[in-house]
């Protein structure tokens, strides 16, 4: 087995410790599927991602993404952690922009800093795609909280930029922390078309400054709460502009997350929209906490 050098990343961080873990393995071209499914296991973290090659293909680095239960074709904070990463280790840090080839295809991510000169690296999604809703009462059930604490002014929606998430607006920060996924209940309710990703959001925050706080439950994907989700945020986009919640065509928000599970993130979204279509992007602060090799 040749040389694994292996990272350990904090992405939507604002300090080290916080944000969302992710393990970075290089050199992965000679680990089988389920070597790699293994290690991720291992982790534990929400996701773990391996660089096939140090290598550009096409213009770009080839990319895997496991959560511990299974691999996913795309997922916002790996995408952006292991953009950093790539450009800080195997590229020397100058480059602007760069592709990442994964799953769902190539995506784009750039960095820039923000006007207190902390870099940010920023992921520019695909159009999002829109499917159907569901019912209040039922989704108040699943959750544990009542269908009052569900905004009814807005839709519950299934949302995906290449995984798919349903998306229930809450009305207070009091319902949100309440929340609480159950597998139990699930079987019960039955709900075969819920996805596997449930993302519920309000517009109470814990800190000032910040515009939404959200939840991400993922157990069918081995992730019982996601401190932060960028894959998440930028459907979460999409939504608010389709449905105009904030009675606007364009949106620059701070989102916090992670506060529920003692790892605060915040996870910075832009959206508009272009003439039919939405032009969206996620971005956030990435730190490296620990350096080491697989053995």
């Amino acid at each position: 087995m040749s040389s694994h050098p292996f990272y350990i990343l904090d992405v939507f961080a604002e300090s080290r410790y916080a944000g969302n873990q992710l393990g970075v393995v290089l050199n992965a071209s000679d680990l089988s599927t389920e070597e790699m499914q293994r290690i991720a296991r291992e982790t534990n973290f929400s996701e773990t991602t391996f660089v096939l090659s140090a290598e550009l293909r096409e213009g770009g680095h080839d990319v895997r993404i496991f959560t511990p239960a299974a691999e996913v074709p795309f997922a916002g904070h790996p995408t952006l952690g292991t953009a950093w990463l790539i450009r800080r280790v195997l590229l020397g840090g100058d480059e602007e922009e760069l592709t990442l080839h994964l799953g769902v295809g190539p995506v784009r991510v750039t960095f820039e800093p923000d006007e207190c000169g902390v870099e940010r690296v920023w992921l520019h999604q695909k159009e999002p795609e829109f499917g159907g809703g569901f019912e209040r009462g039922q989704i108040a059930e699943l959750f544990g909280i009542e269908p009052a604490d569900i905004d009814g002014s807005f839709p519950i929606q299934v949302v995906s930029m290449g995984i798919e998430f349903v998306v229930v607006p809450l009305t207070s920060l009091a319902a949100l922390k309440r929340a609480a996924f159950s597998g139990e209940r699930l079987r019960r309710l039955g709900l075969p078309d819920l996805p596997g990703l449930q993302h519920l959001f309000c517009p109470e925050t814990h800190a000032d400054g910040n515009d939404l706080c959200a939840r991400m439950f993922g157990e069918a994907y081995g992730v019982p709460e996601d401190p932060a989700t960028g894959s998440a945020a930028a459907c979460l986009t999409g939504y608010l502009l389709r449905h105009g919640y904030f009675g606007d065509e364009r949106v620059d928000i701070r989102i916090e997350q992670g506060m529920e599970i003692g790892r605060p993130s915040l996870l910075l979204a832009k959206g508009e929209k272009v003439g039919e279509g939405m032009r969206i992007s996620v971005g956030g602060q990435v730190l490296m906490t620990a350096r080491g090799e697989l053995v």
